[in-house]
């Protein structure tokens, strides 16, 4: 399997995941151009997407989304939550309604090589989902915009060869910040994002010695920066109770403007 990031941040996300015969997208919160250039930074070509599944239907998630599935023919998976919202407020334009395949949380199904599970995570959104791939023993998860984590979360990032995960905000630039206090408590609260903190402690949970990467993403432009995330994260992970340290994994920043590099587990 190949993971990629093609962006991720509170401005945009998209996220690859591909296998000799499938490729799919995890949102297309950019626009079109840019993730037809991600695609190709990685000799990828959005006329050889299987898919697009999305988590939600907020703007940062899928921007580039009706640009994409009109243009290319790609169907769209989301639940019907999703689905319905994206249609009803007419966020996408005119889409060919046959492009879109609802799926439900904890439902596993299949898309060319890939199985396919949803599940639930506690956003402010219709019916938000995260997803994790698998294709022999091989499975890679990408899980943002979440709130906050229990052992339903722990349980579906269990035994996995790579993960995305959030890592939104440091919870000090947050509460200091410019951001109103509405803005404050939504970030903060159960139907928010995940802190560096957070990240840190469930990356601590799910960690396993199959673990061949480990992306930080959705992290926020103006409540968080790159070695704060990481020095934190990594803190959490070497403090916290369970056998390794950060240094036992290849942990990187999934960037808000560039691909990362492929990453084949």
């Amino acid at each position: 399997m190949d993971f990629c990031s093609i962006a991720s941040g509170s401005s945009g996300n998209c996220i690859f995941v591909g296998t000799d015969h499938t490729n799919v997208l995890i949102d297309a919160g950019i626009s079109g151009k840019r993730v037809t250039e991600g695609l190709h930074a990685i000799d990828r070509d959005p006329k050889e997407l299987d898919a697009i599944l999305i988590t939600h239907e907020h703007s940062d998630h899928i921007k580039g989304l009706g640009v994409l599935a009109r243009k290319y023919g790609i169907p769209v998976y989301s639940t019907q939550g999703t689905i319905q919202t994206m249609l009803e407020q007419n966020m996408l334009g005119k889409v060919d309604s046959s492009l879109f395949h609802t799926v439900a949380p904890d439902i596993r199904f299949e898309i060319g090589e890939l199985a396919v599970l949803p599940f639930r995570v506690s956003h402010d959104a219709a019916e938000p989902v995260a997803y994790r791939f698998s294709c022999g023993e091989k499975s890679v998860a990408v899980a943002t915009d979440l709130g906050y984590y229990d052992d339903y979360i722990v349980d579906h990032l269990r035994g996995l060869d790579a993960v995305l995960i959030e890592s939104n905000h440091d919870i000090n630039m947050l509460q200091v910040g410019s951001y109103p206090y509405y803005l404050k408590q939504r970030i903060l609260g159960r139907k928010g994002h995940l802190s560096n903190d957070n990240a840190g402690r469930l990356l601590g949970e799910i960690l396993n010695d199959r673990m061949k990467a480990v992306m930080l993403g959705h992290l926020s432009r103006e409540n968080n920066y790159e070695a704060l995330a990481m020095a934190t994260v990594c803190t959490e992970i070497t403090d916290g109770d369970n056998p390794y340290k950060a240094t036992d994994f290849p942990i990187q920043i999934a960037k808000r403007d560039e691909p990362s590099e492929l990453i084949a587990v």
